[in-house]
């Protein structure tokens, strides 16, 4: 019986080296549990590119948004763990076990990490025609209208909406949150005046700011941005240990063989580190964050730890539209 049990591990690990070797001879998929345009969307469609000139394998990106990242993560989850399908996860990841009473997939242990990729710190944005300059000027007129300026988020529990209750947690000022499945509808509604502000990714919305299409008022970041140095952070305009950033991820489907991991990761890893990479996000605010598939899993677990003491203090729930 012994024998046979170390023939069996012995073929699996042979198996699964030529699993490795062979990797990947047909396209890959990365799923964005978000709808196109963001910034989730904008560093797949980067990534994929590069791997598809290294590897010379078509990289898919497949936006499947909805239900604040659940229904694009649960295809990841319950996808054949070979590394031909692929999760740009990002905050809601680590959100969405506070705010769903059961969730679809286990967060820790239906997933592979592979590295993490980025972080983006959010903008607080309001429509031109919101008649403030400043963030302390945002406090005093929401003040005055308790409850009647709506703000966006690209969904419950992402970054777009943990900034938002940073905010109002700190000042005491009450708004009326509008979720939207992704941070391009949300931002598309802001820029139409249908909502009043936005705590928005800096990257997709650097195009509008500097139009005067969108009003800026201050980074959510503890340093200001390198693509707007001129922007105070929310530290600087009044709010002292203020920070909140968005955060992006690679993972795949648990039992995804090891080998493939460390070859995932090591080629990601050099993509993010190729100059033209490097150059196509610097004025975007966008901050490479590469790592191992173990610093991603600690990462993970301690985001999970700290946004469930914030959701559970604020009492937040899931509003999904």
């Amino acid at each position: 019986m012994m024998q046979a049990a170390v023939v069996l591990i012995v073929m699996a690990c042979a198996l699964s080296a030529a699993q490795a070797q062979n990797y990947p001879n047909r396209t890959v998929r990365i799923i964005v549990p978000i709808a196109p345009g963001g910034a989730s969307d904008l560093l797949s469609r980067l990534i994929a590119q590069k791997l598809y000139e290294s590897w010379g394998q078509v990289v898919q990106v497949d936006n499947r948004p909805g239900a604040s990242g659940i229904i694009g993560s649960e295809l990841v989850a319950k996808a054949p763990p070979d590394g031909y399908t692929l999760l740009m996860a990002f905050t809601s990841h680590v959100t969405n076990p506070s705010l769903q009473p059961k969730l679809p997939y286990d967060t820790l242990n239906d997933f592979a990490p592979v590295t993490m990729v980025a972080i983006v710190p959010s903008v607080l944005l309001v429509h031109p025609s919101l008649p403030v300059r400043s963030v302390q000027e945002l406090i005093a007129f929401a003040k005055k209208r308790p409850g009647e300026l709506d703000y966006a988020s690209a969904g419950t529990g992402t970054a777009t909406h943990l900034a938002a209750l940073m905010f109002s947690a700190m000042t005491g000022v009450i708004m009326e949150h509008v979720p939207y499945r992704g941070g391009v509808p949300a931002l598309n509604d802001l820029l139409g005046g249908q909502v009043s502000l936005m705590f928005g990714n800096l990257a997709p919305s650097m195009t509008f700011i500097r139009s005067g299409r969108l009003r800026p008022l201050a980074v959510t970041s503890a340093r200001r941005s390198d693509a707007m140095p001129r922007l105070q952070t929310m530290a600087e305009a009044g709010l002292p240990g203020y920070e909140a950033l968005a955060w992006f991820a690679l993972l795949a489907p648990a039992r995804t063989p090891g080998q493939v991991i460390n070859k995932l990761n090591s080629e990601v890893v050099a993509t993010l580190q190729h100059p033209d990479m490097k150059e196509r996000l610097k004025g975007l605010g966008v901050e490479i964050m590469p790592g191992s598939p173990a610093e991603l899993n600690d990462y993970i677990r301690v985001e999970i730890a700290k946004w469930d003491k914030v959701i559970r203090k604020l009492g937040v729930r899931p509003k999904v539209p």
